[in-house]
């Protein structure tokens, strides 16, 4: 029977971005799927439940694989969750050419992101060896993904970040390509927390549609549940929303 049956959450003022359904995908130990779902819901778009152990994707219009920690984090972070059902069907409808499915995986979504090959490089445990929890300052390197769009190149945001297996390494060629390429998306700004290779926060595959990040926009969506500060001015306690972009961006390209 599987887990959780799709059911449509969401529900924007604006129809056209009310009418983009959001798969988010549940694995035993996600603990950020409600959090990503919320999030769909707040930028104006219908979020829609996907479990791990299905098949179908239900027809969804793009995809987010959250953070926590996937079957534990046993054997590697993100090592067992891409041998999933539903994450074979994810891969090859992103790698599906000019209608190729967009998907953002964050923290833990990035760590299965590179394990299924879809994103370069990998993800090893924090420099420090201790896991992070704190508000983080990124810089937008790339505006021009699904994801980022409703950024402009060079802006900062602040979302929070919280991580074990945070680090992304990759050799110095794949991290040439992903510089040359315009590839890398968010880069840490005003110290790097994790000993991520060039402060390396978030990259993109070369289309655009495949986004990961180790920092969790869910969090900073809503005013009041929020970081204490924005990059766009002061704001109130909890007040921080400089996370909604990342989900009117791809709403808001698949409308335009």
């Amino acid at each position: 029977m599987g887990g959780p049956q799709p059911v449509p959450v969401g529900g924007g003022d604006d129809g056209a971005l009310d009418g983009v359904r959001v798969g988010v995908v549940t694995f035993p130990g996600s603990l950020d799927d409600r959090d990503a779902v919320r999030a769909v819901r707040l930028a104006g778009g219908s979020a829609v439940q996907l479990w791990h152990g299905d098949h179908d994707l239900q027809g969804v219009d793009a995809v987010i694989i959250p953070g926590g920690f996937s079957y534990g984090d046993y054997l590697r972070a993100g090592a067992i969750s891409r041998f999933a059902p539903l994450m074979e069907q994810i891969t090859t409808a992103a790698s599906g050419g000019a209608q190729a499915l967009p998907v953002l995986g964050i923290c833990n979504g990035f760590q299965v992101l590179t394990e299924a090959h879809l994103l370069p490089g990998s993800m090893i445990k924090n420099n420090s060896l201790h896991f992070i929890c704190r508000d983080q300052r990124l810089r937008v390197e790339n505006a021009d993904t699904f994801w980022t769009s409703d950024y402009a190149d060079g802006e900062e945001i602040v979302i929070p970040l919280k991580n074990q297996d945070g680090q992304f390494v990759a050799d110095n060629r794949t991290l040439d390509e992903l510089e040359g390429e315009g590839r890398v998306v968010f880069r840490y700004v005003d110290g790097n927390p994790n000993g991520s290779r060039r402060d390396i926060a978030g990259i993109s595959n070369i289309a655009g549609n495949v986004v990961g990040l180790m920092p969790h926009p869910e969090h900073a969506v809503e005013a009041g549940f929020g970081p204490d500060s924005s990059a766009r001015g002061d704001v109130g306690v909890r007040g921080g929303t400089d996370g909604l972009g990342i989900f009117t961006s791809v709403l808001k390209k698949l409308v335009g």
